[in-house]
């Protein structure tokens, strides 16, 4: 990282001035070159020798860049409509950060006003999605960084690594509630059910409306036997949520097994239109389309599959199906 600020972008930091330098940087493929890949949270210096990561470790890397060349750093954590995906049978909801880059002033104060902050957003998320955003300060940022570490370990079948990262991400930022979540989950899989309900207890009574929690713990009470809590606390979040991330992904799914591509392409469709950034729905919409015989509409789904791929793994596979793709004509 120290090679990269000294001659990678020495002479760019000269001519533009260190702040318009580094912004211009990650856009620059010559330079950084920097692949999104939303499957490990890296801290910054694997950020930097992977040249990839999610939204949370490129803004983490950059801020290291920045702060080693004088500048100041404002974290945003963005809101918008939550991304969803699952792995291992796990469902995660994805949340969205940024970063601000601010000049140091003549007094040693940063500057982030108007005409002196540069944002850089390393996964804009498009200008028809809502969005607000909220200055969070680095111990919150360092929370998150650990609750992904617990949920990634989770996934990865580390249950006791898992634990302390959680632990530490609630230590670190005890106002963070989704990490709570996180930790009930990990008591959850650890066989420690009253543990899990204390925490998704504590967490609920910070934020009533999450239906998130609601469910862990509606999932909490059928593991404990106690049936009428879990089912009264699942039809409360049914009547607030009553088709739940993936639900039209499910279906259209055994619809293809059925051979039913018709009511498969109209169920992906539907999952597309509240997450269109969600490159395995826009995968399975094309092989609807294929199905029927619409290949250029399989073509245009297949191509924003590849446009939204989470991994360069990902990325590269939907690539060459594409490729295929090109040679059959409707």
């Amino acid at each position: 990282m120290h090679q990269y600020l000294a001659n990678d972008i020495a002479n760019q930091l000269r001519e533009k001035g260190r702040q318009q330098g580094l912004f211009d940087a990650p856009y620059n493929k010559s330079q950084l070159k920097l692949e999104y890949d939303s499957v490990r949270t890296r801290n910054a210096q694997r950020a930097c020798a992977a040249r990839c990561g999610n939204c949370l470790s490129l803004a983490i890397m950059t801020a290291a860049l920045a702060r080693e060349l004088g500048l100041g750093v404002r974290f945003q954590r963005v809101f918008a409509e939550q991304d969803w995906s699952r792995s291992g049978g796990i469902y995660f909801s994805s949340g969205h950060v940024n970063l601000t880059l601010g000049r140091k002033q003549y007094d040693g104060h940063f500057r982030f006003g108007d005409g002196n902050a540069l944002t850089i957003d390393f996964y804009p998320l498009g200008e028809t999605v809502r969005q607000h955003a909220l200055n969070v300060g680095e111990e919150t940022i360092i929370a998150m960084y650990m609750n992904n570490r617990a949920a990634e370990s989770l996934v990865a079948g580390n249950v006791d690594n898992a634990y302390w990262w959680a632990r530490e991400a609630i230590r670190q930022d005890a106002n963070l509630f989704m990490s709570y979540n996180t930790l009930a989950v990990i008591y959850r899989h650890h066989k420690n059910l009253a543990e899990a309900e204390s925490a998704l207890h504590y967490a609920l009574a910070r934020e009533p409306d999450n239906l998130q929690v609601m469910s862990n713990l509606a999932i909490v009470f059928s593991d404990q036997g106690r049936v009428a809590e879990s089912q009264a606390l699942a039809l409360k979040v049914a009547e607030q949520q009553p088709y739940p991330p993936f639900h039209f992904f499910n279906l259209g799914q055994i619809a293809m097994r059925d051979g039913n591509f018709k009511m498969a392409r109209d169920l992906f469709a539907r999952e597309v239109a509240r997450a269109e950034n969600q490159s395995e729905f826009h995968f399975w919409l094309a092989s609807a389309y294929f199905s029927l015989g619409e290949i250029s509409e399989a073509q245009k789904h297949l191509a924003l599959a590849k446009q939204n791929s989470a991994t360069p793994k990902e990325h590269a596979l939907y690539a060459a199906k594409l490729e295929r793709l090109k040679s059959y004509r409707n």
